[in-house]
């Protein structure tokens, strides 16, 4: 789903914050969402005749490419964005895509019987929740027997040092820096000890490095007004977003080689079999 999550107090929901930049959520500077979706497809067999849900579906990345990828299976997305939803359901349109559909559904209260689906995924969105075994064993409800529970979260270091320069910046202007949870299971131990503690057998974690050059400042600038950090730029005192952006960007600007600015993004996937 996201980089970060809402602050407390007077910020902006996690909700309002993903609406606010759905119609953004596919840039290209945000690209690694795509490349980590096609990682995790790669943990199923093309031959699979399942029935698969996809939990915090956001655009639908993780769903249209898992139905591109494994033609017999019946996807099933879910998210509480319902802007994110408009884009997840024009892109399957757009891809004549027949065996995905998107339902409105909060990841916290899944609407579905338990043990329903084959197989379930979550990318980029265990995080957005204090009690993330908990949260790992309602998904879990949902999985037949013998099925398996994908995640995919950041690795320690991702998105440094160009957030670090944000977050220090922005808490200059008098913004609240927000909680990190992704930070509580940033590392391969973490994630292990998470699926093992929410019941799963046979748990492995892989780290896969998708980080990639930006061409410059302003495609960082796309990266936080279009993903999770929208909400906190938004808090930004009135009259003072041009000159936050005006300063940051060219403290960004400094980082920049001849290949462009490296945007470090390390992903780390959890797999686990429900008993």
């Amino acid at each position: 789903m996201s980089v970060t999550e809402s602050v407390p107090g007077s910020s902006p929901s996690v909700k309002e914050t993903f609406d606010s930049v759905a119609a953004g959520y596919d840039n290209r500077s945000l690209r690694f969402f795509q490349a980590s979706a096609a990682v995790m497809a790669g943990f199923f067999s093309p031959e699979e005749d399942i029935r698969l849900l996809d939990v915090a579906t956001g655009t639908g990345n993780m769903a249209l490419t898992l139905a591109e990828r494994l033609p017999r299976a019946r996807i099933t997305g879910v998210d509480f964005s319902a802007g994110m939803l408009v884009q997840a359901r024009a892109k399957a349109k757009a891809l004549k895509l027949d065996c995905v559909e998107f339902l409105g559904m909060d990841m916290q209260s899944l609407q579905f019987p338990d043990n329903s689906f084959d197989a379930a995924v979550c990318a980029f969105g265990i995080f957005f929740v204090e009690d993330m075994e908990r949260q790992l064993r309602h998904i879990a409800d949902k999985v037949k027997p013998g099925g398996k529970t994908i995640i995919s979260c950041f690795y320690e270091g991702t998105f440094s040092p160009c957030v670090d320069l944000f977050l220090d910046r922005i808490e200059l202007f008098g913004v609240e820096r927000p909680p990190l949870r992704w930070k509580r299971i940033a590392r391969e131990e973490a994630c292990d000890a998470l699926f093992r503690a929410a019941g799963f057998t046979c748990v492995r974690v892989e780290r896969k490095d998708l980080g990639y050059y930006l061409e410059d400042a302003d495609a960082w600038w796309e990266v936080i007004r279009n993903g999770g950090f929208r909400g906190l730029i938004d808090q930004l005192p009135q009259g003072e977003m041009e000159r936050f952006r005006r300063e940051h960007l060219e403290e960004i600007d400094r980082l920049r080689t001849d290949a462009g600015i490296r945007l470090n993004v390390e992903i780390l996937y959890t797999i686990g079999i429900k008993p």
